[in-house]
């Protein structure tokens, strides 16, 4: 039977409806250091930079790495910048009650629930009842859930919404998506390489890893898309698919290092915390083919590109 949505979990999926949540970087040194200071500085750039709310140790926060200590510190910094703070929970040490505990206890909004093998609907009714914060699902192209059990979890009163992040499957992304709006829980886009059509899909926020540098690339697409300018979504989508296409690639858990490389470039972290100690080795040239893509200065290249590429025109 379904159960009605409780009062905070609908509170937070009020507040972020229409928002890009920037799935956010802990910066580090090569050797996995993290410096508060620094991270708190970053967190406060990227909502200058138009994030309206911050996912904070996820998987591209490298958050189940992170010992308890340097977590709760994050969470803290992050409550500073002044926007809804979204905390991922699971596949830590703590596992993910002790982590939204620990969420609840130092303020955060919500949490994102990592996707953990076993029983999904009993782990959000645990989370739920341990904590009280309000949860968002998330579907993960690596773990991907079952229609039936997503409903269920849909059902739940503290869910707020659900991320949908299946990378390649664009069929299983817009039945995510149906499923959470029939819900009345906000579908949110967590579709780095599908981040247009998405929203064509029907998703009405989004939380996503490219916005851990590139913020104004990413809420251009959500403010054209927004508006009534096809063609204005049509170019800012092309400009985001292109950096999305350079760093969101094989070996896709290289894209954290990649972000790293753009938040440096962007002057969003020093080039000392621009590192992602537990990612992949990636190839030489790396950095300089991704800070290429990321360089776009004209919509004249924009319309090149996308036509070399056979980017389906909208207007």
């Amino acid at each position: 039977m379904s159960m009605p949505i409780d009062a905070r979990a609908a509170g937070l999926r009020d507040r972020l409806r229409g928002s890009l949540a920037a799935a956010a970087l802990t910066p580090m040194t090569p050797a996995g250091e993290v410096d508060l200071d620094v991270a708190e500085e970053y967190f406060l750039r990227l909502v200058a930079s138009g994030a309206g709310a911050l996912a904070v140790l996820a998987h591209t926060g490298r958050g189940p790495f992170l010992s308890a200590e340097v977590r709760a510190g994050l969470i803290v910094r992050a409550r500073r910048a002044g926007v809804p703070v979204i905390v991922g929970v699971g596949s830590s040490a703590g596992g993910a009650v002790a982590d939204a505990r620990m969420a609840a206890e130092l303020g955060a909004d919500g949490v994102l629930v990592f996707p953990e093998p076993g029983d999904r609907v009993a782990l959000h009714e645990a989370v739920w009842s341990a904590a009280g914060l309000p949860m968002i699902a998330f579907d993960l192209y690596t773990n991907p859930c079952p229609p039936a059990t997503l409903r269920r979890i849909l059902d739940l009163p503290g869910v707020a919404g659900l991320k949908t992040a299946l990378l390649s499957d664009a069929m299983g992304c817009q039945e995510t998506i149906a499923l959470t709006r029939e819900a009345g829980r906000l579908a949110i886009t967590g579709e780095d390489r599908m981040f247009g059509p998405s929203l064509l899909w029907g998703a009405e926020a989004a939380l996503v890893g490219v916005a851990a540098a590139s913020v104004e690339t990413t809420a251009a697409v959500l403010r054209a898309f927004e508006g009534a300018d096809l063609r204005g979504f049509e170019q800012a989508s092309a400009r985001l698919d292109r950096l999305a296409a350079a760093t969101f690639t094989a070996p896709m858990e290289g894209y954290v290092q990649r972000m790293a490389w753009l938040a440096a470039a962007e002057g969003l972290v020093p080039e000392s915390h621009a590192h992602d100690p537990y990612g992949p080795g990636l190839p030489d040239g790396e950095r300089a083919r991704v800070l290429a893509a990321a360089a776009w200065p004209s919509d004249r290249d924009a319309d090149e590109v996308a036509s070399l590429e056979g980017v389906e025109r909208l207007a």
